[in-house]
């Protein structure tokens, strides 16, 4: 899960953590709330199908069990990081903790889809508050070498939190504490959330509640409008996508797709005129002309698609289809989140004459990968060593789409267009997320028309090819390019 952060210059009155003797502590409050954010996300994909099972939840409710916390995280994390800049990083990192605690408590004794639903949308809000802080926070109180540390770890948790968040899941679901079923896999932030809290009051450096930071930021304001015009339009595009199939297509999904389209146009305009006006748009959509933040915008919300619908069906298929234990479920999906986790750390390590060919070729790689997987799984069978080829192939060409991308699209911005920069990005990341989930998840539920591994299996081929569609798309996205220096990251 990556993050956006509005940076403050750190005050003169306030703690310098890097010769403070509590910097370790203070890095392991705001990752252990980092980590905690994306353990969940991926908790809930294993323990989607159990959810489906025990509370009866059709596939378009499981569909927005999983995607309400996207929706709102995607919406409200540029929200979330100007809160930051307004009434302080450390203040904001503890509302969104707070929120995101009592929502996961919340879920966690949900007695029916629409609750769980309802809850979910309200963790994505305490998410999107509390995560834009963690790098704020670092950026604030580390310098130098333990920058770079810090920076480091925040790296690695954010690759040990996908492979863990599947384990974790599966043994959580697996057990069945106290006959509790799916719901320990929420009410496992319940704790760690209240400990974070009490910490965060010790730990967390005093801010002064003035400064030139702190004007401007409240000078800028939050923008309001585009806000209410994204989420609508993004709900009014969402919702009809899941529940649509199900429903037969009522008129009303027609018109709420239209309206969607509508008001999103709107939005940009919106959004382009207030710029022009010198205002503080949500989402400063003029970095898109900047080189390569377009080509990259479209990459990563392919990446991301394709990831997040890659998770959603297997899991469904692996416990739904071929009757598989959470736990089971949760450790094939450990070789693909390693891979990720491991090239994503070093393949700037590699030679220099590979580095501007690694992101298109990532994604053939995702595409191989994701179409192994499907054919690996087609006749209902356990895939053999095939799959767990398939496996890494996807983990290796996720990270090869994700990481170059980013980091090479960023690489040249000018420092004043930094953060506007990382917004978008940010967002278009967690919009892909969203989308994948819609999108692929709906093409397996309605492909799925014979219960049974056979029936899934067949399911699962279909979406596979899809994936890897999209994949393709993300490797022909670079081939119409402005030019380049030889050896950019950016494909």
């Amino acid at each position: 899960m990556a993050t956006t952060s509005e940076t403050t210059p750190r005050s003169s009155s306030s703690k310098d953590l890097t010769t403070d003797s509590r910097p370790g502590r203070l890095l392991a409050l705001v990752l252990a709330a980092q980590f905690m954010a994306l353990l969940d996300l991926f908790i809930v994909n294993v323990a989607a199908p159990t959810i489906r099972a025990e509370l009866g939840a059709s596939g378009a409710q499981l569909q927005l069990i999983v995607a309400g916390y996207t929706i709102a995280y995607a919406v409200l994390l540029i929200t979330g990081a100007r809160l930051g800049g307004v009434f302080g990083h450390g203040r904001a990192y503890l509302a969104g903790l707070a929120v995101f605690t009592a929502a996961s408590f919340a879920c966690g004794l949900a007695a029916g889809t629409g609750q769980l639903i309802t809850f979910r949308v309200v963790q994505g809000v305490g998410a999107a508050v509390m995560i834009p802080q963690v790098l704020s926070l670092i950026q604030q109180n580390f310098t130098g070498a333990a920058r770079m540390r810090a920076l480091g770890a925040y790296s690695a948790v954010l690759a040990v939190g996908a492979a863990a968040g599947q384990v974790v899941g599966g043994v959580l679901v697996s057990a069945d504490l106290f006959g509790a079923g799916w719901r320990p896999a929420f009410l496992v932030n319940v704790p760690i959330g209240l400990v974070l809290l009490v910490l965060g009051f010790r730990v967390l450096p005093r801010e002064p509640r003035t400064g030139a930071a702190r004007r401007e930021a409240r000078a800028r304001g939050l923008d309001v409008a585009g806000l209410l015009m994204l989420a609508t339009g993004v709900t009014l595009l969402t919702v009809p996508l899941v529940l649509g199939q199900e429903l037969g297509w009522p008129a009303w999904t027609w018109i709420c797709l239209l309206a969607s389209v509508l008001l999103l146009a709107g939005f940009a305009a919106y959004e382009t005129r207030l710029a022009a006006r010198g205002g503080a748009p949500l989402i400063a959509l003029g970095v898109l002309r900047l080189p390569g933040i377009a080509r990259a915008a479209l990459r990563i919300l392919l990446v991301m698609a394709v990831n997040a619908g890659f998770l959603f069906t297997m899991a469904l298929h692996v416990q739904g289809g071929l009757g598989y234990s959470p736990l089971h479920a949760g450790l094939m999906f450990v070789p693909t989140a390693l891979v990720f986790g491991a090239v994503g750390l070093t393949w700037r390590r590699w030679p220099a004459r590979l580095q501007g060919v690694l992101v298109p070729f990532g994604f053939l790689l995702l595409a191989a990968g994701s179409a192994g997987v499907g054919l690996a799984m087609r006749s209902g069978g356990d895939g053999g060593a095939g799959l767990y080829a398939a496996f890494v192939a996807t983990g290796c060409g996720l990270a090869l789409g994700f990481s170059p991308t980013l980091t090479g699209a960023l690489a040249n911005v000018r420092p004043q267009d930094a953060a506007d920069a990382s917004g978008v990005l940010v967002t278009v990341t967690q919009l892909g997320q969203l989308i994948g989930v819609a999108a692929f998840g709906t093409l397996y539920l309605n492909r799925l028309d014979t219960p049974g591994a056979q029936g899934s299996g067949e399911a699962l081929w279909v979406c596979a090819l899809a994936l890897s569609a999209a994949a393709v798309m993300g490797a022909l996205a670079g081939l119409v390019r402005r030019r380049r220096r030889v050896g950019s990251p950016v494909g």
